[in-house]
């Protein structure tokens, strides 16, 4: 089983619909069986709660179930439990480098996984409200992310 962490800093807005987002491409491709996702935030503000209404609300625009969300912090123990621990910017990839005291393999910035290299990072809409901004990067960028995983592991 190949696993993906994304990782933001509460739960609720990015990592949660990357979760989501990489869920749904993922049953699509029909890889439900030898790929799973979760998500969890560096901070501990919102554990034990959905996503944000407006990830709750785009995410329903698009079709995709996010049931059962709920927010967590990430553990060092991640980094033994999940292949891929993908930072949605660049705070996140600092608080989890601190984490485990050094850079990691398994750790990954999102936006590395964008065509669009003028992203830095996935703008965070808990604090810009855009949410359809925030979709679009998770959405190229969880695709890209399986297309990569398929071809590294050979999936079909």
């Amino acid at each position: 089983m190949i696993k993906v962490l994304f990782v933001c800093l509460g739960n609720i807005c990015r990592s949660p619909m990357a979760e989501a987002v990489f869920r749904h491409e993922v049953e699509k491709a029909g890889l439900t069986e030898q790929i799973e996702a979760d998500s969890a935030g560096t901070g501990d503000y919102h554990i034990g709660k959905p996503p944000h209404h407006g990830t709750q609300q785009k995410l329903t625009e698009v079709g995709i179930p996010y049931k059962g969300l709920l927010a967590r912090q990430v553990t060092i123990q991640d980094f033994d439990e999940f292949d891929y621990v993908i930072g949605m910017d660049n705070s996140n990839i600092r608080n989890l480098r601190q984490l485990v005291g050094s850079d990691h393999p398994k750790l990954m910035r999102f936006v590395d996984l964008l065509a669009d290299s003028s992203y830095q990072e996935v703008p965070d809409p808990y604090f810009t409200g855009d949410f359809e901004e925030t979709y679009q990067l998770v959405k190229e960028g969880c695709e890209n992310l399986l297309l990569l995983i398929q071809k590294d592991r050979l999936l079909s």
